[in-house]
């Protein structure tokens, strides 16, 4: 398939999830490369015509507990690293009046978001420390139980611990957005409860009912979502959209699905390319990954890869009959206005 990596006049991409950290973190302080944004990234995310990237701090499960902090403090590290080589091409997003800033005619945003708590240990009020570093949205799990809540992974079903209800009215004080991305269940449900009419979504998922997986949303939460004004972010990884048809349509199919069921003021983009830094990382799954055994740990979709594949997504969203302000609301304008209602002044 002949690619076509020119975005649309436009249409600029607003992403709620990528991993890209971590993989600057080994390139940049490991293997000492000066600049592996600048050589890996930024001219992907260009090319795809992102305006706005959500860079999530996530600790894997060989440094975890002890290293959680340690890794979540080294990709800030990276993440200002970045900010300060590429002054102008990006800059941080950490106030409403940011977001006026960046742009595809301008420079890229990128936001700082916390993915599992794990880096909080014991203490919830390790979050104001975050906040002063500029994370604004928190995710409470990744998969697994951890002091705070249970993850998709756990069978027990279990949801808020009390630290993590403390967690939770933290995040309300301060304002940070709440991620329910690998939450389990009882958890998502638990959260909806306890931060009503606070700023919640679900930065990379899918939908159940298009593919049944546990890290998807059943129409029910789907619509609890919506109700709350929050967004999901449509995850672009085969375990969630479909392992055995891990194609540009399946994507869309959860895209199609969510709209009809939220409503085209809820659905976004939530990325989660893995391909390139599970290749740079020499990253293999750990065993609550939720991955289907047959996915290799570079899984990803076909003709999808990364974010200068995002054109590819645009092409076959319009193929379905996706145009105008709902595409557009789709691929930026969601995620853009649920910020602007989540940030800071």
């Amino acid at each position: 398939m002949t690619r076509d990596h020119s975005a649309p006049p436009g249409l600029g991409i607003a992403d709620a999830h990528s991993d890209l950290l971590s993989e600057l973190v080994v390139r940049g302080f490991r293997r000492g490369e000066d600049d592996p944004f600048g050589a890996h990234w930024l001219p992907n995310l260009r090319a795809g015509g992102v305006a706005l990237q959500v860079c999530a701090l996530y600790a894997d499960l060989d440094v975890l507990p002890e290293g959680a902090l340690r890794t979540a403090m080294t990709q800030v590290a990276a993440f200002e690293r970045t900010l300060r080589l590429h002054a102008g091409a990006v800059i941080a997003v950490r106030r409403k009046a940011d977001l006026d800033v960046a742009g595809r005619d301008g420079p890229i945003g990128l936001l700082l978001a916390l993915e599992g708590a794990e880096a909080l240990g014991n203490d919830p009020w390790l979050l104001e420390t975050f906040w002063a570093l500029g994370v604004r949205m928190v995710g409470l799990t990744w998969n697994r139980r951890n002091p705070f809540a249970d993850g998709a992974g756990e069978r027990g079903g279990g949801g808020l611990s009390e630290l993590g209800r403390r967690l939770v009215d933290l995040c309300v004080k301060l304002g940070v957005a709440i991620d329910l991305a690998h939450a389990s269940e009882r958890t998502f449900w638990d959260v909806l409860e306890r931060a009503a009419g606070s700023p919640i979504l679900c930065s990379h998922a899918g939908c159940r009912a298009v593919y049944d997986h546990p890290r998807n949303l059943g129409d029910e939460q789907l619509r609890a979502l919506a109700e709350a004004g929050g967004v999901l972010g449509v995850m672009q990884h085969p375990l969630g959209i479909d392992p055995e048809r891990p194609t540009i349509d399946r994507v869309v199919d959860h895209v199609e699905h969510a709209l009809a069921v939220m409503g085209t003021e809820h659905v976004a983009s939530g990325s989660d390319f893995g391909r390139q830094i599970a290749r740079a990382l020499g990253w293999r799954p750990p065993p609550d990954a939720l991955m289907d055994t047959a996915l290799p740990p570079d899984a990803a979709i076909d003709g999808l890869g990364g974010p200068e594949d995002f054109p590819q997504l645009v092409a076959g969203l319009r193929r379905r009959g996706l145009e105008g302000d709902v595409l557009e609301r789709v691929l930026a304008g969601n995620l853009l206005r649920f910020l602007r209602g989540a940030l800071p002044a």
